[in-house]
C-alpha cells in the first residue's frame, strides 16, 4: 500500500530557521519550500531537492534535542564532493565504510541532527 515517502522531518531549537537555510540551501543545494500559511505560523521550515524528489521538514521543538542516532540516509550522485562542500562548511564528515557496495559519510547539520549521505558503487 505504501507507494513512497513524502518526507523526513527532523526537529530545530526555536529562532535556528536562518542557520538551518543556510546549510541546507548552502552545500546541500536545496531550495526552500513555502510552508502553509497555518504551519509556517508555528516556524521551522521546509526543503526540497531542485527536482522535488527529496524533502525534508525541520520543525521548532521546544526543548530541542537533536536527532543523533535516528537519521535520514540521502543517496549522493557525487559524494566526494558533497564530502568536501560540507567540510568547507564546517560540517563534519565522517566516512563509515560498513555497508557493502556502498561509499558513505555522516555529517550533522548546524543544530546536531544526524545526516548519512550514501553512494552505491557502480560495477565497471
Amino acid at each position: 500500500m505504501l507507494a513512497a515517502l513524502d518526507h523526513v522531518q527532523l526537529a530545530a531549537p526555536p529562532a535556528s530557521e536562518e542557520t538551518l537555510r543556510a546549510f541546507y540551501t548552502g552545500p546541500l543545494g536545496m531550495t526552500e519550500i513555502p510552508k502553509p500559511p497555518v504551519l509556517g505560523a508555528r516556524g521551522g521550515c521546509w526543503f526540497a531537492t531542485p527536482d522535488g524528489t527529496v524533502q525534508l521538514h525541520l520543525g521548532i521543538e521546544d526543548p530541542f534535542r537533536p536527532a543523533q542516532k535516528a537519521h535520514p540516509g540521502l543517496r549522493v550522485t557525487d559524494i566526494d564532493a558533497l564530502a568536501g562542500r560540507l567540510a568547507a562548511h564546517g560540517a563534519p564528515v565522517v566516512w563509515d565504510d560498513h555497508l557493502p557496495g556502498h561509499r558513505r559519510f555522516y555529517s550533522a547539520d548546524p543544530v546536531g541532527n544526524r545526516l548519512e549521505f550514501l553512494q552505491p558503487l557502480t560495477l565497471t
